[in-house]
Order: C-alpha cells, then structure tokens, then sequence
C-alpha cells in the first residue's frame, strides 16, 4: 500500500506533524510519499490508496494551495479514502480543538468540493523568536486579544502529540474500499 501525504506549512509546524504521521503509518508497514503543496505543481493520486492533507493557517486563512488542489482534484478525492487536518493556534484552546468547534477547520469544510473521510485539527507552536518583526507584532496582538501568550521571547508548542497519533491510527484504520462516483 502507498499513501500521499501533502501538507502546507508556514512555520514547520505543519511539516513537524505529518513527518510524525508518516512516520507512524511506515512502522505500520506502509509507503508515504510525503509533499509540499506549495511545491508540487502537478500530482498524480491514480497510484496511491489513500490522500491525506494537512494545512496550517495563518491570518485567518490556508494557503490558496490548498483549495487549488481540492477543486483540481475533487472528482479523484472523492473515489479514495481521504483524510484532511488542519493546524492553527486557535486549537490550543480544547474547546476549539475539533471540526465541529474549530471555525477555521468549518469555514473550510463549507467552501471545499472535498469532503475527507476523516478530518482533525492540531495546535500548533508559536514561534515568537523566529517571525519577522511585523508577524510578531501581529501575532502578538492577535494573542493578547485571544487571551494568548505574549511574550515575544518565548517559543511555545501546543501541539498534542497523542491526538496526532490517534489520527494516524485512525487513518490506517479507514477501508480502501471506496467505490467511484458515476
């Protein structure tokens, strides 16, 4: 079996958790290619029998990649077992750490032509030291208004790591069953 692991990342965060997907579902015994969607003009799935994605957000907003790919590919997205997770600070919040309670993650199911079959959404880290000045800035301010972290010297990750290895699990456990659409 060969899954495609594709994500699209701003700070690594994003990058950080499918490495660690990837690397729960080889000691499970299965192939991943893992992708930048940034990078990958054009990907074939037709070899693959399962998609995940996995995007961060950032202002408010996923990178446009991702819905190219989701339009582009939607008529093959919906003949496979798919899985989509999405990564913002809002989710350091538990109340706010699924796709029922998650506006960014709900904002994305509506306006996409993909539905994935499993759908999650992680914390991520807030990298103060790492942001250009204006980013910090406005991160900061963003923080302060959600009742965040603020102090621009420290690096914080939110990320739960077991969350993320329940979904690999789940991930594995989705059947490759799927018939195609007519």
């Amino acid at each position: 079996m060969s899954y495609l692991l594709l994500y699209s990342t701003q700070d690594g965060q994003t990058k950080k958790i499918i490495t660690r997907i990837a690397e729960n579902l080889r000691r499970a015994g299965v192939e991943c290619d893992l992708r930048d969607l940034a990078t990958v003009k054009q990907v074939n799935l037709m070899p693959y029998h399962k998609v995940m994605v996995g995007a961060s957000i950032r202002y408010g907003h996923f990178n446009s990649a991702l819905y190219k790919f989701a339009i582009h590919h939607q008529k093959q997205l919906k003949q496979m077992p798919t899985a989509f997770f999405g990564v913002n600070l809002t989710a350091r919040k538990p109340e706010k750490r699924t796709p029922e309670t998650n506006a960014y993650i709900r904002k994305f199911l509506m306006k996409s032509p993909w539905q994935p079959d499993l759908c999650d959404v992680f914390a991520g880290a807030l990298l103060y030291p790492r942001y250009r000045w204006c980013d910090r800035i406005m991160i900061q301010f963003i923080m302060r208004m959600t009742g965040g972290e603020t102090d621009t010297t420290k690096e914080i990750e939110y990320t739960d790591w077991e969350q993320v290895d329940r979904f690999s699990e789940t991930f594995l456990q989705i059947s490759c069953d799927k018939k195609p659409e007519k």
